[in-house]
């Protein structure tokens, strides 16, 4: 029986060429997994379309604390109605009570508008540059899921692996150490709250346009984790796209290397419950 991994894109609901890039890959079954952007005005006209892979895919919240607005008002994190960036956020939901706390209600209201456009709860909860991960922000995602849902039915995307799997793909190797650090304890944290997550986890890039994708893929499952999953970041380029993130120009090379990309032998493209029923 072929070994299946998640491969996951991430941000859907940024722009509507992303969304499209994400809706036309799953569609084509060369993703198994997608994270929505619920405080995105494109998530309400599109999530209906990205419904139609309930079952197919597992279709989840990319918590997004770091890009454009949020879903009300947050005056100590977004005191001017923007998303602080990566560098402001972290050492602000570390230090202020008041911050957390605004943290706890934009979680619950972007899960609110995944379940409201949906009509469903997600498979997973992850984040935009892995803020469900940061101290400040991981407790209140870890306590939102086990709160809302059955034991078991969501899971939390863990983007850490071992020193010697990310040093053997030899791909944005210190990217993937970083992540990997500040994500120490998030699995023990989650099976106490009996909330499951993938094991093993691939996919960081250096988003270099020189650099062939199609390579990458190939590198993300050496060394698989046992229930493994590799996030990706497919799109079309829009007006939209430059204004909101800083992953423009190689977004359609990976839509290419996505749209042609087979796994190897042995291997193939499924949910997280495929990957772990083969543990």
């Amino acid at each position: 029986m072929p070994r299946s991994f998640v491969l996951c894109a991430d941000d859907f609901a940024l722009t509507e060429g992303v969304s499209r890039s994400i809706l036309t890959l799953l569609a084509a079954g060369k993703l198994s997994a997608t994270g929505a952007m619920t405080n995105r005005p494109h998530w309400r006209n599109l999530a209906g379309e990205l419904a139609a892979f309930s079952g197919k895919a597992d279709l989840g919240l990319h918590l997004n604390l770091t890009c454009a607005a949020p879903l009300s008002a947050m005056p100590t994190v977004a005191p001017r109605g923007a998303l602080p960036k990566l560098g402001e956020l972290a050492p602000l939901a570390l230090r202020s009570g008041a911050a957390r706390r605004e943290i706890a209600g934009e979680v619950a209201r972007q899960l609110d508008a995944f379940e409201r456009h949906l009509g469903r709860q997600p498979d997973f909860v992850d984040g935009h540059q892995h803020v469900h991960v940061l101290p400040g922000i991981r407790r209140a995602v870890l306590d939102a899921v086990a709160r809302r849902y059955p034991q078991g039915s969501v899971y939390l995307r863990d983007p850490s692996d071992s020193v010697a799997a990310i040093r053997a793909r030899r791909v944005a190797v210190g990217k993937a150490l970083t992540v990997a650090g500040l994500a120490a304890g998030l699995r023990r944290a989650a099976a106490r709250r009996g909330i499951p997550t993938n094991r093993g986890f691939a996919g960081f890039s250096p988003f270099d346009v020189k650099r062939p994708f199609a390579d990458d893929l190939q590198a993300f499952l050496v060394r698989p984790g046992r229930a493994h999953l590799v996030m990706c970041h497919p799109g079309h380029v829009d007006d939209e796209l430059a204004t909101l993130d800083p992953v423009v120009a190689t977004r359609p090379l990976e839509h290419a290397a996505l749209m042609a990309f087979e796994p190897p032998p042995g291997w193939r493209i499924g949910r997280l419950e495929d990957a772990l029923r083969t543990i």
